[in-house]
């Protein structure tokens, strides 16, 4: 009995873990590099983010994994579409979106970019100061 409430317990701690690591991301709030700053902060903090995204934000978050990934900051776990439906309230009735999650750990180099970018802003930084 013991064993099947630490599995509960384990399983509610993996939920939990995973909803703090997601970005939902829209494509109207917030510039592009905005979420792929976030996406750095995320993966330094939980070695992994989730992308999320519904109807037209699609693209905004598959540029964002696209710009991760050719920087060499992330490599792709998993992708996972779906449709959900959304109430629409000038309708009246329910509306199919499309939805993609897009999940990046941190690539071996992860750290070492971090590094140098944080060397080149301080430079500059400097620079402005003198």
């Amino acid at each position: 009995m013991d064993e099947i409430t630490d599995g509960v317990n384990n399983m509610n701690l993996a939920v939990d873990s995973q909803k703090k690591n997601r970005i939902q991301v829209s494509n109207t709030k917030k510039p592009l590099f905005f979420y792929v700053n976030l996406a750095k902060r995320y993966m330094q903090q939980y070695n992994d983010v989730q992308l999320s995204a519904l109807g037209m934000a699609i693209a905004t978050v598959v540029t964002v994994a696209e710009i991760l990934k050719n920087n060499g900051f992330a490599v792709e776990k998993k992708i996972m579409t779906s449709t959900v439906d959304i109430k629409d309230d000038s309708r009246g009735r329910p509306v199919q979106k499309a939805k993609i999650e897009i999940t990046l750990a941190k690539s071996e180099k992860f750290d070492e970019l971090m590094a140098a970018a944080n060397e080149e802003k301080e430079a500059a930084e400097a620079q402005v100061q003198n």
